[in-house]
């Protein structure tokens, strides 16, 4: 199977030497040795095979809010499911049917238009309903797992399943989906009146705006809480809130923040991560790990 021609069989957009920077919130990242946006199901299989065949890594990107790129590039293949048909929405019963391309922003304001409540939480955080599930984002003690009724995955083999709640294992900011390219989910919400959603989402977003920096480019939580503990309380504990690594800060709001201050490079930041678990290590005897996903 010749690289060039099946390649050329993709009717959607490939890219050579993408810089990661573009698509990563953090702004920071080097180039993929591809970066792809398959148009349907039939374009990601052949993807797939073909990556296989070639022994190319495969990672899909979302929309990039949890990732710290090397600034050297990637010898990788990134997949984003970006185009429409990986974008549609749905009402089922009881809830609605969601692509894994689809921004939750968007995703919010359907559930919303149609009376739908149970995503409020979601208000703010710049991701896309596959990354969402397959980090299990949450916020305010929720998280997206506790609604899902099914996902559809495709394995990465080219097959596709449809694997009911019982068959996924959700965590703390993990889920047994992160071994898959997600398709769509079905969403099981609950009926309150629009008046009533609008408020909770206006609460959440008031808290978010008080709690969280809205300006530099971040990547969000960079850690993990460990149990009974909050990263970011841990973090300012060592006084590290506003500590510098060239143009990588850790936010004076939110200590669980790193904040790209300019041009800050991925070396900066890896630094001021190994800077801040052994500080937190050393004063309170906790390994933190990592939440965001570092690509190398």
């Amino acid at each position: 199977m010749k690289r060039k021609m099946v390649l050329d069989s993709i009717k959607g957009k490939i890219r050579r030497k993408e810089p990661l920077s573009r698509h990563t919130t953090f702004r920071i990242g080097g180039p993929a040795k591809f970066f792809v946006e398959p148009k349907d199901l039939s374009d990601l299989k052949t993807l797939i095979i073909w990556a296989r065949i070639h022994k190319i890594p495969l990672l899909v990107i979302g929309a990039g809010s949890n990732i710290l790129a090397s600034d050297k590039g990637i010898e990788a293949c990134v997949v984003r499911l970006s185009r429409p048909f990986f974008k549609k929405m749905s009402l089922c019963p009881n809830g609605l049917d969601a692509g894994s391309g689809l921004s939750l922003a968007k995703l919010l304001g359907f559930a919303r238009s149609r009376s739908l409540s149970g995503l409020e939480f979601l208000v703010g955080i710049p991701g896309t309903v596959g990354g969402a599930l397959a980090m299990n984002a949450g916020a305010w003690g929720e998280n997206l797992g506790n609604l899902v009724e099914k996902v559809k995955i495709m394995d990465y083999n080219g097959r596709i399943k449809v694997l009911g709640k019982k068959k996924i294992r959700f965590a703390y900011r993990k889920s047994s989906l992160a071994s898959y390219i997600i398709l769509s989910v079905r969403l099981k919400l609950h009926k309150k009146t629009r008046r009533e959603i609008s408020s909770r989402i206006k609460k959440y977003r008031k808290l978010r705006l008080k709690t969280q920096d809205q300006g530099a480019a971040n990547a969000g939580c960079i850690f993990r809480n460990p149990a009974g503990f909050t990263a970011g309380h841990l973090i300012e504990g060592c006084g590290l809130k506003g500590k510098r690594m060239g143009d990588a800060v850790v936010s004076k709001r939110h200590a669980n923040f790193i904040l790209n201050q300019n041009s800050a490079r991925y070396q900066d930041v890896l630094n001021l991560m190994n800077l801040i678990r052994k500080k937190v290590r050393m004063r309170f005897h906790i390994h933190l790990e990592p939440e965001i996903k570092i690509w190398r």
